[in-house]
């Protein structure tokens, strides 16, 4: 499938009436686990990357092109439609988000966020009119080139419980030109609610990233158009890892591997071979 065909597919997910959900892989083999249940697209995340790495999820833990090559392995391992978890766009500068955009088309992605975030708990959301000015460099970038641009508004996830602010950024971001809102770590589904109800274009909501957790169903009905899982399939997967050794170590006894998947099952996978059954 090329970029335009995996582009139309990403951009009318958003324009269907349905609500979709696209999981988070962080390397290639999960991309081919996930695109064989049957998601209609998938999203890199920095976090579970970063953890595969052996390196924390923090702003400055991985570079741009160790993000792009990540993504670029993502991309080669499935035919579906691939949007990138961005960061910060790798630096201050309107431009900088620019080039950021311009190398993800590169190397096949259909889409990324861009975040407002700096990093830095003494000052950690940028100023709403440099992050809006990086929003529109951002789409600049991408205009005319296959790319759906998500704006990220960090408030919730660095302490700023500003619901109001939360709103007029995204409202801001959808003016410079994003094509999807997300603000991550939203305290309720009345919040989520307001939030979809408030802005003018598509809204992505992360589920598993911290409670409450809702449904797919739930959001659906308060008008979340977009759900992604961030890093937490790849904790689930630490999870089980860790649940597994210290079965070993405490009793001795090997019963995880009972519900690991079959080897065969994952040659087949990695071979491209299989589907959902």
């Amino acid at each position: 499938m090329n970029h335009l065909v995996k582009f139309e597919s990403f951009k009318a997910l958003h324009a269907a009436p349905d609500i979709f959900v696209m999981p988070n892989p962080w390397d290639a083999g999960t991309a081919r686990l996930l695109t064989s249940l049957g998601f209609p697209a998938l999203a890199t995340t920095s976090a579970g990357f970063a953890f595969a790495e052996g390196r924390r999820d923090a702003c400055a833990a991985l570079s741009r092109d160790e993000v792009i090559q990540n993504a670029a392995a993502i991309v080669a391992a499935t035919e579906l439609p691939v949007s990138a978890d961005l960061e910060d766009g790798f630096g201050m500068a309107p431009e900088a988000c620019a080039e950021t955009i311009r190398a993800a088309i590169e190397v096949g992605l259909v889409g990324g966020s861009i975040e407002d975030a700096t990093g830095d708990n003494r000052a950690p959301i940028i100023d709403i009119g440099l992050s809006a000015e990086r929003i529109c460099a951002a789409a600049e970038a991408a205009k005319g080139r296959g790319f759906l641009l998500t704006a990220r508004a960090e408030n919730h996830l660095w302490g700023r419980d500003d619901l109001l602010d939360t709103i007029r950024r995204l409202q801001k971001f959808s003016e410079a030109g994003a094509d999807v809102l997300y603000a991550p770590g939203l305290p309720d589904l009345g919040a989520i609610s307001t939030v979809c109800r408030e802005v003018d274009k598509p809204v992505n909501v992360v589920m598993g990233l911290r409670p409450p957790l809702y449904s797919v169903s739930e959001l659906a009905e308060v008008g979340v158009k977009r759900v992604s899982v961030g890093g937490s399939f790849a904790r689930a997967a630490f999870g089980a890892v860790r649940r597994a050794a210290m079965e070993v170590l405490d009793s001795g006894s090997f019963t995880y591997a009972e519900d690991a998947m079959p080897g065969a099952e994952i040659a087949a996978l990695m071979s491209g071979k299989s589907g959902r059954n």
